[in-house]
Protein backbone atom coordinates (compact mmCIF):
# COMPACT_ATOMS: atom_id res chain seq x y z
CA UNK A 1 0.00 0.00 0.00
CA UNK A 2 0.92 3.59 -0.07
CA UNK A 3 1.27 3.73 3.68
CA UNK A 4 -1.75 1.50 3.73
CA UNK A 5 -4.01 4.44 3.10
CA UNK A 6 -2.94 6.43 0.10
CA UNK A 7 -2.30 4.96 -3.29
CA UNK A 8 -1.33 7.71 -5.70
CA UNK A 9 -1.53 6.22 -9.16
CA UNK A 10 -3.60 8.74 -11.05
CA UNK A 11 -4.50 10.04 -14.46
CA UNK A 12 -5.14 13.68 -15.29
CA UNK A 13 -7.42 14.79 -18.06
CA UNK A 14 -5.19 17.56 -19.41
CA UNK A 15 -1.58 17.92 -20.54
CA UNK A 16 0.92 20.04 -18.61
CA UNK A 17 2.95 22.79 -20.17
CA UNK A 18 6.66 22.35 -20.82
CA UNK A 19 7.87 24.55 -17.96
CA UNK A 20 7.72 23.59 -14.29
CA UNK A 21 11.47 23.29 -13.66
CA UNK A 22 13.38 23.35 -10.37
CA UNK A 23 16.69 25.20 -10.74
CA UNK A 24 19.64 25.38 -8.36
CA UNK A 25 21.00 28.88 -7.88
CA UNK A 26 24.52 29.71 -6.64
CA UNK A 27 25.33 26.22 -5.32
CA UNK A 28 26.91 22.98 -6.50
CA UNK A 29 24.42 20.95 -4.50
CA UNK A 30 21.44 21.37 -2.20
CA UNK A 31 20.95 19.36 0.99
CA UNK A 32 17.37 18.84 2.17
CA UNK A 33 16.53 17.26 5.55
CA UNK A 34 13.48 15.01 5.54
CA UNK A 35 11.18 13.14 7.87
CA UNK A 36 10.90 9.38 7.36
CA UNK A 37 7.62 7.87 8.54
CA UNK A 38 6.81 4.24 7.73
CA UNK A 39 9.22 4.26 4.77
CA UNK A 40 7.72 7.46 3.32
CA UNK A 41 9.71 10.67 2.80
CA UNK A 42 8.33 14.11 3.71
CA UNK A 43 10.13 17.30 2.68
CA UNK A 44 9.51 21.02 3.35
CA UNK A 45 8.56 23.18 0.35
CA UNK A 46 7.50 26.82 0.36
CA UNK A 47 4.89 27.73 -2.27
CA UNK A 48 4.03 31.38 -2.82
CA UNK A 49 5.43 32.12 0.64
CA UNK A 50 3.48 29.40 2.48
CA UNK A 51 5.55 26.75 4.29
CA UNK A 52 4.17 23.31 3.41
CA UNK A 53 5.06 19.62 3.83
CA UNK A 54 5.08 17.28 0.81
CA UNK A 55 5.25 13.53 0.37
CA UNK A 56 8.07 12.73 -2.07
CA UNK A 57 6.67 10.20 -4.53
CA UNK A 58 8.36 8.90 -7.69
CA UNK A 59 4.98 7.35 -8.57
CA UNK A 60 3.45 10.82 -8.97
CA UNK A 61 3.77 12.42 -12.38
CA UNK A 62 2.40 15.76 -11.19
CA UNK A 63 2.38 17.92 -8.07
CA UNK A 64 -0.71 17.72 -5.87
CA UNK A 65 -2.03 20.05 -3.19
CA UNK A 66 -4.59 19.11 -0.54
CA UNK A 67 -5.28 19.65 3.16
CA UNK A 68 -4.67 23.40 3.09
CA UNK A 69 -7.29 24.28 5.72
CA UNK A 70 -4.84 25.82 8.17
CA UNK A 71 -2.54 27.36 5.58
CA UNK A 72 -2.90 30.72 3.90
CA UNK A 73 -1.69 30.31 0.34
CA UNK A 74 -2.53 32.35 -2.71
CA UNK A 75 -2.88 30.31 -5.90
CA UNK A 76 -3.52 32.01 -9.20
CA UNK A 77 -4.43 30.98 -12.75
CA UNK A 78 -6.85 28.25 -11.70
CA UNK A 79 -8.91 26.03 -13.99
CA UNK A 80 -11.21 23.09 -13.29
CA UNK A 81 -10.15 19.52 -14.21
CA UNK A 82 -11.07 15.90 -13.47
CA UNK A 83 -9.12 13.17 -11.65
CA UNK A 84 -9.37 9.40 -11.83
CA UNK A 85 -7.22 6.48 -10.67
CA UNK A 86 -6.96 3.26 -8.71
CA UNK A 87 -10.03 2.13 -6.80
CA UNK A 88 -12.72 2.21 -9.48
CA UNK A 89 -13.86 4.10 -12.54
CA UNK A 90 -15.40 7.25 -11.02
CA UNK A 91 -13.77 10.63 -11.61
CA UNK A 92 -14.13 13.77 -9.50
CA UNK A 93 -13.48 17.46 -9.85
CA UNK A 94 -10.32 19.30 -8.90
CA UNK A 95 -8.35 22.35 -10.00
CA UNK A 96 -5.09 23.14 -11.75
CA UNK A 97 -3.00 26.18 -10.77
CA UNK A 98 0.00 27.37 -12.82
CA UNK A 99 2.90 29.80 -12.52
CA UNK A 100 3.42 29.39 -8.78
CA UNK A 101 6.78 29.98 -7.07
CA UNK A 102 8.17 27.03 -5.10
CA UNK A 103 11.34 27.12 -2.99
CA UNK A 104 13.27 24.33 -1.30
CA UNK A 105 15.92 25.69 1.03
CA UNK A 106 17.91 28.74 -0.04
CA UNK A 107 19.10 27.61 -3.47
CA UNK A 108 16.41 25.51 -5.15
CA UNK A 109 13.58 27.34 -6.89
CA UNK A 110 10.80 26.74 -9.41
CA UNK A 111 9.20 29.92 -10.72
CA UNK A 112 6.62 28.13 -12.87
CA UNK A 113 5.27 25.37 -10.63
CA UNK A 114 2.02 23.78 -11.78
CA UNK A 115 -0.06 22.03 -9.14
CA UNK A 116 -3.31 20.11 -8.97
CA UNK A 117 -5.63 20.92 -6.09
CA UNK A 118 -7.71 18.12 -4.57
CA UNK A 119 -10.72 19.35 -2.62
CA UNK A 120 -11.96 15.94 -1.46
CA UNK A 121 -11.04 15.67 2.24
CA UNK A 122 -10.90 11.88 1.91
CA UNK A 123 -7.38 12.53 0.64
CA UNK A 124 -6.23 14.39 3.72
CA UNK A 125 -3.54 11.83 4.56
CA UNK A 126 -2.30 13.70 7.64
CA UNK A 127 -4.39 11.60 10.03
CA UNK A 128 -2.81 8.41 8.68
CA UNK A 129 0.75 9.74 8.88
CA UNK A 130 0.70 11.61 12.18
CA UNK A 131 2.04 14.92 10.83
CA UNK A 132 0.40 17.64 8.71
CA UNK A 133 0.88 16.81 5.00
CA UNK A 134 -0.14 19.35 2.38
CA UNK A 135 0.67 17.66 -0.89
CA UNK A 136 2.65 15.25 -3.07
CA UNK A 137 5.55 16.02 -5.38
CA UNK A 138 7.21 13.64 -7.83
CA UNK A 139 8.53 13.94 -11.37
CA UNK A 140 9.19 17.69 -11.35
CA UNK A 141 11.45 17.34 -8.30
CA UNK A 142 13.57 14.61 -9.93
CA UNK A 143 13.59 15.37 -13.64
CA UNK A 144 16.51 17.84 -14.01
CA UNK A 145 19.09 16.87 -11.36
CA UNK A 146 20.55 13.71 -9.82
CA UNK A 147 18.92 13.16 -6.42
CA UNK A 148 20.67 11.18 -3.66
CA UNK A 149 18.53 9.91 -0.76
CA UNK A 150 20.41 8.98 2.42
CA UNK A 151 17.86 7.10 4.52
CA UNK A 152 20.12 6.72 7.55
CA UNK A 153 21.05 10.41 7.78
CA UNK A 154 17.56 11.47 6.62
CA UNK A 155 19.00 13.89 4.09
CA UNK A 156 18.49 14.38 0.36
CA UNK A 157 21.26 15.84 -1.80
CA UNK A 158 20.33 17.37 -5.16
CA UNK A 159 23.34 17.89 -7.44
CA UNK A 160 23.93 20.79 -9.80
CA UNK A 161 27.60 19.86 -10.34
CA UNK A 162 27.52 16.63 -12.35
CA UNK A 163 31.25 15.89 -11.85
CA UNK A 164 30.79 16.12 -8.11
CA UNK A 165 27.86 13.73 -8.44
CA UNK A 166 29.85 11.20 -10.49
CA UNK A 167 32.56 11.08 -7.81
CA UNK A 168 29.91 10.42 -5.19
CA UNK A 169 28.43 7.36 -6.92
CA UNK A 170 31.70 5.65 -7.92
CA UNK A 171 31.11 2.80 -5.47
CA UNK A 172 27.39 2.46 -6.08
CA UNK A 173 25.80 -0.27 -8.20
CA UNK A 174 24.26 1.15 -11.38
CA UNK A 175 20.88 -0.13 -12.55
CA UNK A 176 19.18 0.98 -15.81
CA UNK A 177 15.90 2.90 -15.57
CA UNK A 178 13.34 3.90 -18.13
CA UNK A 179 11.33 7.07 -17.56
CA UNK A 180 7.85 6.46 -18.96
CA UNK A 181 4.91 8.77 -18.47
CA UNK A 182 7.13 10.74 -16.07
CA UNK A 183 7.77 7.74 -13.77
CA UNK A 184 10.84 5.47 -13.28
CA UNK A 185 10.75 1.75 -14.17
CA UNK A 186 13.30 -1.04 -13.86
CA UNK A 187 13.53 -4.81 -14.32
CA UNK A 188 13.87 -6.91 -11.19
CA UNK A 189 13.79 -10.64 -10.46
CA UNK A 190 10.66 -12.13 -8.89
CA UNK A 191 10.94 -15.67 -7.54
CA UNK A 192 7.52 -16.75 -6.29
CA UNK A 193 8.63 -20.27 -5.28
CA UNK A 194 11.51 -21.67 -7.33
CA UNK A 195 11.57 -19.92 -10.73
CA UNK A 196 13.10 -16.45 -11.12
CA UNK A 197 11.32 -14.20 -13.63
CA UNK A 198 12.44 -10.79 -14.84
CA UNK A 199 9.60 -8.32 -14.20
CA UNK A 200 9.09 -4.68 -15.05
CA UNK A 201 8.29 -2.66 -11.92
CA UNK A 202 7.59 0.97 -11.08
CA UNK A 203 10.06 2.38 -8.54
CA UNK A 204 7.51 3.92 -6.21
CA UNK A 205 8.68 5.95 -3.19
CA UNK A 206 5.06 6.73 -2.35
CA UNK A 207 4.38 3.07 -1.65
CA UNK A 208 5.49 1.99 1.83
CA UNK A 209 5.21 -1.75 1.07
CA UNK A 210 8.18 -3.79 -0.24
CA UNK A 211 6.57 -5.11 -3.44
CA UNK A 212 3.28 -4.94 -5.33
CA UNK A 213 2.41 -7.45 -8.04
CA UNK A 214 -0.57 -7.37 -10.41
CA UNK A 215 -1.83 -10.98 -10.73
CA UNK A 216 -4.18 -10.05 -13.57
CA UNK A 217 -1.17 -9.03 -15.71
CA UNK A 218 1.06 -12.02 -14.92
CA UNK A 219 0.50 -15.17 -16.98
CA UNK A 220 -0.40 -18.29 -14.98
CA UNK A 221 -0.07 -16.41 -11.69
CA UNK A 222 -0.64 -18.57 -8.60
CA UNK A 223 -0.90 -17.04 -5.12
CA UNK A 224 1.67 -18.28 -2.63
CA UNK A 225 0.29 -19.83 0.53
CA UNK A 226 -0.46 -18.78 3.14
CA UNK A 227 -2.08 -15.54 2.00
CA UNK A 228 -4.72 -13.22 3.42
CA UNK A 229 -7.35 -10.87 2.05
CA UNK A 230 -6.54 -7.34 3.15
CA UNK A 231 -7.11 -3.63 2.68
CA UNK A 232 -4.13 -2.42 0.63
CA UNK A 233 -4.61 1.32 0.29
CA UNK A 234 -6.74 4.24 -0.77
CA UNK A 235 -7.19 5.35 -4.39
CA UNK A 236 -8.88 8.41 -5.84
CA UNK A 237 -12.07 6.44 -6.33
CA UNK A 238 -12.20 4.22 -3.28
CA UNK A 239 -10.46 1.62 -1.17
CA UNK A 240 -8.00 -0.86 -2.69
CA UNK A 241 -8.36 -4.51 -1.68
CA UNK A 242 -6.42 -7.62 -2.54
CA UNK A 243 -4.17 -10.23 -0.99
CA UNK A 244 -0.92 -10.24 0.96
CA UNK A 245 1.63 -13.00 1.01
CA UNK A 246 5.38 -13.57 0.84
CA UNK A 247 7.49 -14.57 -2.13
CA UNK A 248 10.64 -16.72 -2.05
CA UNK A 249 13.18 -14.15 -3.27
CA UNK A 250 13.33 -10.66 -4.75
CA UNK A 251 16.37 -9.64 -6.85
CA UNK A 252 17.39 -6.04 -7.54
CA UNK A 253 20.61 -5.89 -9.54
CA UNK A 254 23.08 -8.05 -7.60
CA UNK A 255 21.09 -7.63 -4.37
CA UNK A 256 18.83 -10.39 -3.05
CA UNK A 257 16.03 -10.31 -0.48
CA UNK A 258 14.54 -13.37 1.18
CA UNK A 259 10.81 -13.77 1.91
CA UNK A 260 9.70 -10.17 1.33
CA UNK A 261 6.07 -9.28 1.94
CA UNK A 262 4.10 -8.76 -1.26
CA UNK A 263 0.74 -7.05 -1.86
CA UNK A 264 -1.44 -8.06 -4.81
CA UNK A 265 -4.40 -5.79 -5.65
CA UNK A 266 -7.47 -7.42 -7.10
CA UNK A 267 -8.35 -7.08 -10.77
CA UNK A 268 -11.08 -4.50 -10.12
CA UNK A 269 -8.56 -2.10 -8.58
CA UNK A 270 -6.39 -1.81 -11.70
CA UNK A 271 -8.89 -2.35 -14.51
CA UNK A 272 -9.26 1.37 -15.30
CA UNK A 273 -5.64 2.36 -14.85
CA UNK A 274 -3.57 3.24 -17.92
CA UNK A 275 -0.47 1.18 -17.09
CA UNK A 276 2.72 1.34 -19.16
CA UNK A 277 3.46 -1.60 -21.42
CA UNK A 278 4.56 -4.83 -19.71
CA UNK A 279 4.42 -3.46 -16.15
CA UNK A 280 3.92 -6.22 -13.56
CA UNK A 281 3.90 -4.22 -10.33
CA UNK A 282 5.96 -1.89 -8.09
CA UNK A 283 8.95 -1.88 -5.78
CA UNK A 284 8.29 0.35 -2.78
CA UNK A 285 9.85 2.14 0.16
CA UNK A 286 10.37 -0.94 2.35
CA UNK A 287 12.92 -2.17 -0.22
CA UNK A 288 14.39 1.19 -1.27
CA UNK A 289 15.03 2.37 2.32
CA UNK A 290 17.64 -0.41 2.64
CA UNK A 291 19.95 1.53 0.30
CA UNK A 292 21.49 4.91 -0.13
CA UNK A 293 19.63 5.57 -3.36
CA UNK A 294 20.30 7.89 -6.29
CA UNK A 295 17.85 8.74 -9.08
CA UNK A 296 19.33 10.20 -12.26
CA UNK A 297 16.31 10.72 -14.52
CA UNK A 298 18.31 12.59 -17.17
CA UNK A 299 20.56 9.59 -17.88
CA UNK A 300 17.94 6.99 -16.85
CA UNK A 301 20.04 5.46 -14.08
CA UNK A 302 19.39 4.24 -10.55
CA UNK A 303 22.38 3.93 -8.20
CA UNK A 304 22.27 1.77 -5.07
CA UNK A 305 24.58 1.16 -2.13
CA UNK A 306 23.25 -0.92 0.74
CA UNK A 307 23.03 0.72 4.16
CA UNK A 308 22.67 -0.55 7.73
CA UNK A 309 18.97 -1.35 7.14
CA UNK A 310 19.72 -3.85 4.38
CA UNK A 311 19.24 -7.03 6.43
CA UNK A 312 16.19 -5.87 8.39
CA UNK A 313 13.47 -8.55 8.48
CA UNK A 314 10.21 -7.92 6.63
CA UNK A 315 7.80 -7.44 9.50
CA UNK A 316 4.02 -7.39 9.16
CA UNK A 317 1.41 -5.55 11.26
CA UNK A 318 0.32 -8.64 13.17
CA UNK A 319 -2.56 -7.01 15.07
CA UNK A 320 -4.95 -6.69 12.13
CA UNK A 321 -5.64 -3.07 13.10
CA UNK A 322 -5.25 0.08 11.03
CA UNK A 323 -4.75 3.30 12.96
CA UNK A 324 -5.29 6.98 12.40
CA UNK A 325 -4.67 10.19 14.33
CA UNK A 326 -7.86 12.15 15.01
CA UNK A 327 -6.24 15.50 15.61
CA UNK A 328 -5.12 16.90 18.95
CA UNK A 329 -6.80 17.56 22.27
CA UNK A 330 -5.84 19.49 25.40
CA UNK A 331 -4.51 17.28 28.18
CA UNK A 332 -3.38 18.21 31.69
CA UNK A 333 0.31 17.54 32.24
CA UNK A 334 2.19 17.53 35.54
CA UNK A 335 5.56 19.28 35.64
CA UNK A 336 7.99 19.02 38.56
CA UNK A 337 9.75 22.35 39.08
CA UNK A 338 12.90 22.65 41.21
CA UNK A 339 12.68 25.45 43.73
CA UNK A 340 15.50 27.15 45.60
CA UNK A 341 15.36 28.24 49.23
CA UNK A 342 15.91 31.84 50.24
CA UNK A 343 17.64 31.91 53.69
CA UNK A 344 16.05 34.12 56.32
CA UNK A 345 12.59 34.16 54.79
CA UNK A 346 9.40 33.02 56.49
CA UNK A 347 9.14 30.25 53.88
CA UNK A 348 12.33 28.44 55.01
CA UNK A 349 10.49 25.62 56.73
CA UNK A 350 8.08 25.08 53.85
CA UNK A 351 10.90 25.18 51.32
CA UNK A 352 13.01 22.71 53.26
CA UNK A 353 10.20 20.19 53.06
CA UNK A 354 9.40 20.85 49.40
CA UNK A 355 12.59 21.06 47.38
CA UNK A 356 10.51 20.36 44.30
CA UNK A 357 7.02 21.65 43.59
CA UNK A 358 4.41 20.41 41.14
CA UNK A 359 2.83 22.62 38.52
CA UNK A 360 0.06 21.77 36.10
CA UNK A 361 -0.16 22.84 32.50
CA UNK A 362 -2.35 21.92 29.55
CA UNK A 363 -0.69 20.70 26.37
CA UNK A 364 -1.97 19.55 23.01
CA UNK A 365 -1.54 15.79 22.56
CA UNK A 366 -2.57 13.40 19.78
CA UNK A 367 -5.75 11.32 19.78
CA UNK A 368 -5.68 7.93 18.02
CA UNK A 369 -8.44 5.65 16.82
CA UNK A 370 -8.91 2.45 14.84
CA UNK A 371 -9.62 3.08 11.15
CA UNK A 372 -10.01 -0.57 10.13
CA UNK A 373 -10.02 -4.14 11.46
CA UNK A 374 -8.88 -7.05 9.29
CA UNK A 375 -11.34 -9.92 9.35
CA UNK A 376 -10.25 -12.95 11.41
CA UNK A 377 -7.22 -11.09 12.77
CA UNK A 378 -6.27 -11.33 16.48
CA UNK A 379 -7.83 -7.90 17.12
CA UNK A 380 -11.02 -8.83 15.25
CA UNK A 381 -11.41 -11.98 17.34
CA UNK A 382 -10.92 -9.91 20.50
CA UNK A 383 -13.81 -7.58 19.63
CA UNK A 384 -12.15 -4.41 18.32
CA UNK A 385 -14.25 -2.23 16.02
CA UNK A 386 -13.62 0.57 13.56
CA UNK A 387 -13.94 3.91 15.36
CA UNK A 388 -12.70 2.72 18.75
CA UNK A 389 -10.59 5.44 20.39
CA UNK A 390 -7.37 4.12 21.94
CA UNK A 391 -6.54 5.45 25.41
CA UNK A 392 -3.67 3.18 26.49
CA UNK A 393 -1.57 0.35 25.04
CA UNK A 394 0.01 -2.01 27.57
CA UNK A 395 -0.58 0.59 30.26
CA UNK A 396 1.07 3.46 28.37
CA UNK A 397 -0.97 6.48 27.33
CA UNK A 398 -1.25 6.76 23.56
CA UNK A 399 -1.23 10.55 23.90
CA UNK A 400 2.48 10.20 24.66
CA UNK A 401 3.08 8.12 21.51
CA UNK A 402 3.30 8.77 17.80
CA UNK A 403 1.38 6.94 15.10
CA UNK A 404 4.64 5.43 13.88
CA UNK A 405 5.49 4.07 17.35
CA UNK A 406 2.08 2.42 17.60
CA UNK A 407 2.52 0.70 14.24
CA UNK A 408 6.07 -0.39 15.12
CA UNK A 409 4.69 -2.01 18.28
CA UNK A 410 2.22 -4.02 16.19
CA UNK A 411 5.14 -5.32 14.07
CA UNK A 412 7.40 -6.14 17.00
CA UNK A 413 7.37 -9.78 18.16
CA UNK A 414 5.04 -12.61 17.28
CA UNK A 415 3.28 -13.85 20.41
CA UNK A 416 3.62 -10.51 22.21
CA UNK A 417 0.56 -9.68 24.31
CA UNK A 418 -1.17 -6.39 23.56
CA UNK A 419 -3.73 -4.90 25.95
CA UNK A 420 -5.63 -1.75 25.01
CA UNK A 421 -7.97 0.48 26.94
CA UNK A 422 -10.43 1.87 24.42
CA UNK A 423 -13.33 4.30 24.41
CA UNK A 424 -16.39 3.11 22.46
CA UNK A 425 -19.09 5.77 22.57
CA UNK A 426 -19.80 6.19 26.31
CA UNK A 427 -18.14 2.95 27.38
CA UNK A 428 -14.54 2.14 28.29
CA UNK A 429 -13.35 -1.39 27.47
CA UNK A 430 -10.14 -3.31 28.05
CA UNK A 431 -9.37 -5.76 25.22
CA UNK A 432 -6.36 -8.00 24.70
CA UNK A 433 -4.81 -10.19 22.01
CA UNK A 434 -1.46 -11.75 21.05
CA UNK A 435 0.39 -10.69 17.89
CA UNK A 436 0.22 -13.39 15.23
CA UNK A 437 1.81 -13.39 11.78
CA UNK A 438 -0.90 -14.60 9.38
CA UNK A 439 1.51 -15.03 6.47
CA UNK A 440 4.72 -16.70 7.64
CA UNK A 441 6.66 -17.94 4.64
CA UNK A 442 6.37 -21.68 4.04
CA UNK A 443 8.57 -23.68 1.69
Amino acid sequence: MKFKIFLLAFLISIVMNAQNIFEIKDAKKVIIPFKLINNLIFIPITINGAELTFLLDTGASETLLFSLDNKEIKLGNIEKIKFSGLGGDVSFDGYKSVRNVARIGDHMINTSLSAYIILDQEFNISSHVGIPVNGVIGYHFFKNHPVLIDYTAKKITVYEDFELFKKKVKRFEEIPLTIEKSKPYLYAGIEMTNEKKSSKLLVDLGNSDPIWLFPALIKDFVYNRPNIDDFLGRGFNGDIYGKRSRIHYFYLGSFKFEKPLTAMPDEFSIQHVNLVEDRKGSVGGEIIRRFTTVFDYTHEKLYLRKNKNFNDPFHFNMSGLDFQQDGLQWEQDVVRVETSQIPGTSNDLMNSNNKNSLQYKFVLKPVFSISGVRKDSPADKSGFKKGDQIITINGNKTSDMTLEKIIELMKSDEGRNITMLIQRKDEKLTLSFALEDPIPYQE
